[in-house]
Formats: structure tokens, sequence, C-alpha cells
């Protein structure tokens, strides 16, 4: 009997190796200058760099107990959005929304460079005030999108850290805050464009949407109502009002860059190299199902919801479904999928939000090394790297929260193959006899440990970016019609009215900032 053909679908997926990231904002600048360089999103990030442990942007947004974002699964074994089902949703659709308020981001602001140049000689240096762009009047900056930047402030932030909170009494004991005992590491945070997207369950409008050719999770701004229901329904709050249009606007994954060939700009840009972008194959229909599973078991069910590129069935179901062969050969070269399912040593952000994303980290190793070194070991040595990875400084149980829903084990283990791998890779380098015993401590054989290396360590540009280009015959498909990425005076942005800007019908409250909205009404050629 032939198997059952099933249909196959195509997404993008990133994969970022903490272990590289310096906390240089490059990333998170360049995809500020390219996308949110406009009125109404001054304080959105899509792209933003965080220090842990810390609150996050907006602040302890992983708090879902206040936040009620993701899916929970009920007790009939159904998955519903934790902020309600339909009728729930239905009866406070014209309430105001579960969402972070302005100081949960923060004001945002610029400085008065025009008193640097009209101030009049006089002894003293003039200054250039933080001015709010809300108000336009003077400010005190008490908050930004890495506020917590390189532990600034930790003592008074680290205490809010919603993963912080939930740990147990004794894990707690185990994290110093004295600087010099201190750990952190950064993690930078883009849409994770999830296979099981809450916020596009949450939207009443049908605005957001997930591309069938790629995966990439869009709004569509012509049909966006601003009901903001989708804030609430991101666990990870990556989705943002632009007051002045009255319209969501996310990270769209740098789609037109995409379709040919090119990786996103944060990736571009990337001081440190740490990410990979690259196709993932997988199975639509079992998609729920794995998204149902207990908590410890979501990060092993959505790898069986990956297809091996390479499977002979797999190809054939690609075929069947539409998937061109270039596709399906990027897919085979995918360096995402390598990390994520062959290696096994990427991990997704919180997957008990059960929405699968599709943003995987590599966890970070580096302290352990340090560790070792201050008290006088070898620190690359296979075997004191193995037993000191239960004393990092960044507690196993910090990082399990964070990526593994809980499940110290597997992020132990993971730890140990990065070990292995540099404990293994400075003998190659050095010319000393091979260890084997280190790649089979970690369940691996040698040559997958020198792939490993050379992919996180050594890759090349076309190495860490696999991105197949759009069919031209399929470029009706592709057509954004109104996509959050229009500019001023371009199709998809609004006309201003006596309102200020938005699209459709007039939305009093979407208007531009305060301080422009009476700058116009002042001018004397405002009608």
């Amino acid at each position: 009997m032939a198997p059952q053909r099933r249909r196959v679908m195509a997404q993008v997926a990133m994969v970022m190796n903490l272990d590289k990231c310096i906390g240089c904002h490059t990333c998170s600048v360049t995809c500020k200058q390219a996308w949110t360089n406009r009125s109404g999103l001054e304080y959105v990030w899509f792209n933003n760099v965080e220090t842990r442990p810390g609150q996050g942007y907006p602040r302890t947004y992983e708090d879902q107990e206040k936040w009620q974002g993701g899916w929970v699964r009920t007790r009939s074994g159904r998955l519903q959005l934790r902020s309600g089902g339909r009728f729930k949703k239905l009866l406070s659709i014209f309430a105001s929304p579960v969402q972070p308020e302005m100081h949960d981001y923060y004001e945002p602001w610029t400085y008065d460079y025009e008193n640097l140049f009209q101030s009049p000689l006089s002894d003293d240096f003039p200054v250039a005030r933080p001015k709010s762009l809300v108000t336009g009047d003077d400010m005190a900056i008490t908050a930004s999108a890495n506020w917590d930047d390189s532990l600034g402030g930790s003592e008074a932030s680290e205490a809010a850290d919603p993963i912080l909170v939930k740990l147990r009494e004794e894990a707690n004991l185990h994290i110093k805050t004295e600087y010099e005992k201190t750990f952190m590491f950064f993690v930078p945070r883009i849409c994770e464009h999830c296979l099981n997207p809450s916020c596009m369950a949450s939207c009443p409008s049908g605005a957001i949407y997930k591309r069938e050719e790629d995966g990439i999770v869009l709004v569509d701004q012509d049909r966006c109502r601003g009901w903001r229901q989708c804030i609430t329904g991101c666990p990870y709050k990556k989705i943002y009002f632009n007051h002045r249009t009255g319209k969501a606007e996310k990270c769209h994954f740098c789609y037109p860059r995409l379709e040919v060939g090119l990786p996103t700009v944060c990736s571009e840009t990337c001081v440190g190299r740490l990410r990979y972008i690259g196709l993932i194959l997988y199975d639509p229909d079992a998609v729920t199902a794995a998204a149902l599973a207990d908590d410890k078991d979501l990060y092993q069910a959505q790898l069986d919801v990956m297809l091996d590129p390479r499977d002979p069935q797999v190809i054939a179901d690609a075929k069947a479904s539409g998937i061109q062969p270039d596709w399906l050969e990027a897919a085979q070269r995918s360096p995402v999928y390598a990390l994520i399912k062959h290696f096994k040593v990427a991990l997704p952000l919180h997957p008990e939000y059960r929405t699968m994303p599709m943003v995987w980290y590599v966890p970070p190793l580096s302290p352990v090394v340090d560790l070792l070194k201050d008290q006088g070991h070898d620190s690359e040595a296979g075997g004191n790297l193995f037993g000191a990875i239960d004393a990092l400084r960044i507690p196993l149980e910090y990082l399990a929260e964070l990526f593994t829903a809980g499940d110290v084990e597997m992020v132990r283990l993971v730890l140990q193959k990065l070990a292995a791998m540099r404990s293994y890779m400075r003998d190659v380098t050095l010319g000393r006899p091979r260890q084997p015993e280190l790649a089979a401590a970690v369940g691996m054989e040698e040559r997958a440990l020198e792939q490993m290396y050379r992919l996180l360590a050594i890759a090349k540009y076309d190495e860490r970016y696999v991105i197949p280009k759009a069919h031209r015959e399929d470029a009706h498909n592709l057509e954004e019609m109104g996509c959050s990425i229009d500019v001023e005076g371009e199709p998809g942005f609004a006309n201003d009215d006596v309102f200020g800007s938005s699209s459709g019908r007039p939305v009093p409250v979407a208007i531009e900032s305060f301080a422009e909205a009476k700058a116009r009404q002042r001018d004397p050629g405002w009608q």
C-alpha cells in the first residue's frame, strides 16, 4: 500500500548563536533606519537586543498572567487563546485590549538640537535637552528599548525579570547580583513568524495572515482596523500600534530582500555574524497536534513537525505540493535545519506559548570557560568543560525557562555538545591526537562535530544564508497591497485630514504626535 501523501509547506526561519552576540545593537539600529524611521513609530523596534537577566522590551513582556498572550490548552484538550475565545472577544471587542502602555515601552524623545545653534553667546555651554515626541515638552529620560543594556541598573531591574520570579527558591540562590559574580548574555529578538501565530487568531478583522509560499507573517494595512487585539495575542509583544495611521505594524522578515535572495537587514549588518537564515519544510496538518503537547514535550513536538528535506517521500510530497526544485535544494542546504534538527543545538524561545516559533537560539556557553580559567584549570579540556557546565554563572534553570519550558536536561545536553565541539576542535587546531570519546559522549560522530564547528565558527556568507529567490511566475501572489512598509507619500500611506493620518474611515484618536498637531493648528495657512 502506497504511503498517504501529505501536504508540505516551506517556512523561512532564523537561528541566532548567542555566544557570538556582543550587544552592539547594530542590528537594531539598521532595522530602525530601514523600516521604522517614520512618524508614529518612534517607540517601535522590530529588532531589539535584550540583556539577560532583565525585564525585556516592552517591560516584563514574558508575564503572560498579566499580558494574556499566546495559547493555552483547555481541559477538553483544545487550544484556546489565553486572552479568551471568540465569545469573550466579541463581548469585549469595543473595550481597550490588554496591552503594554507607554511606560511599559518608553516615551520616545528627541533632543533640542536647535538650541545648540540658536543659543546666544554666553559663558555657559548650551545644552540639547531631551524633548518628548508625544507632548513636545522637556522630559526626564527614565526608560528606553535597551534600558537594561549590559546590566545597566541591574540591581533595580533584575528583580522584575519574569523568569527570575518564576524560578524556584533554590535556583535563585545561584544567582548573584554582585557585579563580580553576576551573569548576563544578550538575546536579539524579532517577530517569531510562528507556525501557529496567536496574533493572527486574535485579529477580529482578519488583517494578519501567513504567506503561503514562505510562512512570513504580515499585516494587511487595508484590512487592519486598529482593534489592537493582536498586541494582546502576541506573547512576544512584537506587534506595535502606529498611533499616526491607526494600524498595527510588525517585523516582516525583510521579505522584499528575501524575494531576491538577500538576507534580512539585521542579518546583513550583524557584527558578530551570529544569524543564520534558511528554509524548513514542515507538515501544516501536524501543527495543531504538536501545539497541544505537554509543556516539556513541546520542543520535541515541534521538531517532529519539521520534515527531512532529503527523505525521498518528503521530496515527492513537496513537489506534489508545488514546492519548486530550487527551493527543495535550498531546504537541503539549510543551515537552520542543520542547527535545529540535525545537530539539535538550537532551541525555541518560550515554546510553552504554543505558537511554534520559527526564530531559534543556540544558548550561550562562554562563561563556563572564564570560570575554569580563573580557577587555574585547562579551560578547554573536555572533562573540565563537561564537569563545569552545572557551575555556569548562567544557571541552567534560567536557560531552561527561556528555551525549553523548564527542561534542564535538554539545555545541559546542548551545552555539552557545544563544549565537546570546542574541546575537540582545539586538539584538531593544535595538531594533537583527536579525542573521539568526546563526540561519543554527546551522541555524535567526529565528522559531525567538525561540520558543526564549521557552521557555527567559520561558515561563509552563502553557508549562513541559504535563501531561494521568489519565482517570477508567482509574482502575482507576492504583491503586498497596502503592506506595512509603505512610506509617506507612497500608495500605502494615508493622506492627512483634520484628524491627522488615518486610512479608511477617520479615526479621531489616530493622529500624529500631540506636538505636531498643535504646531499644525497654529500654522496660519492651516484650514
